[in-house]
């Protein structure tokens, strides 16, 4: 009796493992998704056109958005030493015309580009001791920041670079024509640079978005670090300060532009312009980027 007991327990049993079997088989993945449905995350406008408008791009394959945008409007500036206090470098004076495009509006910090060192396995900056985070990232050479506009577009689809001197330019001054965007003289506190009275003045560079922003919405084109632009130095303005020079070109200096933590004020001013190698780096130097907008996929 206990033995026909026994087997009737075991029989049921192993009746019970194999519907069990049957049903994760079967049936139970009909009714499960393909995948982990991603998280509820802030998309960007497809064509993020109207001017002003600021934006994050979502990367494709990950919940993560790109750094934050502004769009900046087309328009004419006069390019150069406009108030005839600078170098002769920073000449001559000169029309441009730009179509709207649209550049981060703060530097890119240590966050940012550690994500893409975690991706990537690319190196991991140094910085210098003063943290990461929401600092922007330091001790990048233009090679470094231009592979980093290249893994932006690759994640996002969309078209980033580095910006051109014109852009550059354009964007610091925010439809002004003075030495900063606020005026002709520093002032106290306005900036982190050698003489601008900060905090962080002559010392180290300061998070991000530390002070009043633009009238275009650009935070610290004046001082914090350096910016890497695309364009090509040249002594005399020609032209190339319009174009990005080619990633394959090892000999030509880059120009950089905006001054930093360690500059003295005349070195910040939107007209002064500095140049290295492309694989220089130093604890004042870092970079924003520009995502391009093209015209014909305005719905504004």
């Amino acid at each position: 009796m206990i033995k026909g007991l026994i087997i009737t327990i075991l029989t049921g049993i192993a009746v019970g493992l194999i519907l069990l079997w049957i049903e994760y088989t079967y049936f139970i993945p009909i009714f499960l998704p393909a995948e982990e449905p991603a998280l509820p995350t802030e998309t960007s406008n497809p064509c993020p056109c109207t001017p002003g408008k600021i934006f994050n791009d979502t990367f494709l394959k990950k919940n993560y958005l790109g750094p934050e945008m502004v769009v900046i409007p087309a328009g004419q500036f006069r390019m150069g030493d406009i108030q005839g206090t600078g170098a002769k470098w920073e000449q001559p004076v000169h029309d441009i015309f730009l179509r709207r495009f649209a550049i981060s509006r703060y530097e890119i910090t240590f966050a940012e580009y550690d994500l893409f060192v975690i991706a990537t396995g690319a190196r991991s900056p140094d910085d210098a001791g003063w943290g990461r985070g929401n600092l922007p990232v330091i001790n990048i050479s233009w090679k470094e920041a231009t592979i980093y506009t290249e893994w932006l577009s690759q994640q996002t689809e969309k078209e980033y670079r580095l910006p051109t001197e014109a852009e550059w330019e354009y964007a610091a001054r925010a439809e002004t024509d003075t030495n900063y965007w606020w005026g002709n003289d520093i002032g106290h506190n306005l900036a982190n640079c050698e003489d601008c009275g900060s905090y962080w003045s002559n010392r180290k560079t300061a998070q991000v978005g530390s002070f009043a922003a633009n009238l275009f919405k650009l935070y610290d084109t004046v001082g914090n670090v350096y910016e890497w632009t695309c364009s090509e130095y040249e002594e005399k303005y020609t032209g190339r300060e319009q174009r990005c020079l080619s990633k394959h070109n090892t000999t030509a200096l880059r120009t950089i532009r905006g001054g930093s933590w360690y500059s003295h004020s005349r070195f910040a001013r939107a007209t002064n312009r500095y140049r290295f190698s492309r694989n220089y780096r130093d604890n004042n130097i870092g970079f924003r980027v520009v995502r391009l907008i093209f015209e014909q996929a305005s719905t504004d």
